[in-house]
C-alpha cells in the first residue's frame, strides 16, 4: 500500500458517507510483519493510527518512533508519514483519516 511492502489487510467500521463530513477512511487494518505503508503526504486531512497489537516503527515527517499497544500517532495536515512492522506478529492498528474543517 502506497509504496509498502507486502499486504495491508483492512476492515471499516464506519463508512465515510455516514461520517457526516468528518473523514474518509475510518478502520481496522493489519500488516503482516515485515510489511508496511509507504511514506505518503496528507492535504487537507490529517491521519491517527491507535496500536492494539504489535510493534511498528512510524516515520512523521522524518522523525522515527516505535509505538507498542495503547500508543497513538498523529500525522497532520501537509506532513507526510509512514508504518512498518517492526514486529514477529501481525500489527494491528485503527486508523482514521480526517478531513481538516479548520478555517471553515
Amino acid at each position: 500500500m502506497r509504496g509498502g511492502k507486502l499486504s495491508v489487510s483492512a476492515v471499516k467500521f464506519l463508512e465515510a458517507a455516514d461520517s457526516y463530513g468528518a473523514g474518509s477512511f475510518f478502520g481496522k487494518a493489519a500488516i503482516p510483519p515485515g510489511g508496511s505503508i509507504g511514506y505518503h503526504e496528507h492535504k487537507g486531512e490529517f491521519e491517527i493510527y491507535y496500536i492494539l497489537e504489535g510493534t511498528a516503527k512510524v516515520n512523521d515527517d522524518g522523525k522515527e518512533a516505535v509505538l507498542h499497544p495503547g500508543d497513538m500517532m498523529q500525522c497532520r495536515d501537509g506532513s507526510s508519514h509512514s508504518i512498518e512492522n517492526i514486529g514477529d506478529k501481525d500489527l494491528v492498528f485503527l486508523a482514521m483519516v480526517l478531513y481538516n474543517h479548520e478555517g471553515e
